[in-house]
């Protein structure tokens, strides 16, 4: 551990790390209690499977084309907005089953990404990246984009809480009362999108959906207000980011995973110890 509070002095892709973690943490504590709240983990992950292939078509239009502004971010941006506004007309529109759209968006997303990563000449990052995140990698490019989403987000949470409460806690009694319930679940599932995005760099596409809810389900199981639960999962959720990094810098683990790792745990603790 003193190694890393070293390193931690001296290296600045540490101090870059954990930054962005911390950063995270907040949209994470704020849409996470939103997400779990209201029940809707299983479109969250719908939109995070969806990224992929947003960021591996900016990352093939970038290599092929020249387009140098098209990110991977900026790609997992847009194609997570998508997939969250197409999720969310499906689920309150359509007669199919939600859960079979869903896995066919999850399927698709991932399926178009690898694809088109397959055909980028020259490609050199890692897929395993994308898939399992690494923190370690973060630019202040990056760090820049993540600190104007996150103000955003928490911004429109601020102004909308009244709203958003209602949807998640009632939304046929907010709808009776004038509020307009779709453009706020919509709003919502913008929001998860945005936080999705953020979190892919921390810990990848592929466990981005537990960041993402247990912190908040954690949160859940000591907290009977919706404030309080948001900052008791932020809080957890830059724990959960700076041990993650601490344990695993000495025997060189993967960050996302040890992460992760130590969430699950934690969450299982407090669910046999309230039990």
């Amino acid at each position: 551990m003193t190694d890393f509070f070293n390193a931690l002095l001296h290296h600045s892709f540490l101090q870059h790390a954990l930054l962005a973690g911390l950063l995270v943490s907040i949209s994470s504590g704020i849409v996470g209690t939103y997400v779990v709240t209201r029940r809707i983990t299983y479109l969250a992950g719908g939109i995070a499977h969806c990224v992929l292939g947003g960021m591996g078509f900016a990352r093939y239009m970038q290599t092929v084309h020249d387009w140098a502004f098209f990110t991977p971010m900026f790609g997992a941006l847009l194609a997570a907005l998508l997939a969250a506004f197409i999720i969310g007309v499906v689920n309150l529109k359509a007669e199919e089953r939600i859960d079979t759209v869903i896995s066919a968006f999850w399927g698709m997303g991932m399926a178009a990404g690898i694809l088109f990563i397959s055909k980028t000449p020259g490609y050199g990052e890692d897929l395993m990246a994308y898939l399992f995140g690494n923190i370690l990698l973060v630019t202040q490019r990056d760090l820049l984009l993540i600190a104007g989403l996150d103000l955003f987000i928490a911004a429109t949470a601020f102004l909308f809480h009244k709203q958003f409460v209602a949807v998640c806690f009632d939304e046929e009694f907010a709808r009776l009362r004038g509020v307009n319930t779709q453009l706020f679940y919509f709003l919502m599932l913008a929001l998860t999108a945005l936080t999705v995005v953020l979190m892919v760099s921390i810990v990848g596409i592929v466990m981005v959906i537990v960041m993402l809810t247990l912190p908040a389900a954690i949160a859940g199981r000591f907290c009977r207000r919706m404030g309080p639960m948001m900052a008791l999962a932020a809080g957890l959720c830059a724990l959960f980011t700076f041990s993650g990094l601490a344990i695993s810098y000495q025997p060189d683990l993967p960050a996302g995973a040890t992460i992760i790792l130590l969430a699950g745990i934690i969450y299982l603790i407090t669910l046999t110890a309230r039990r």
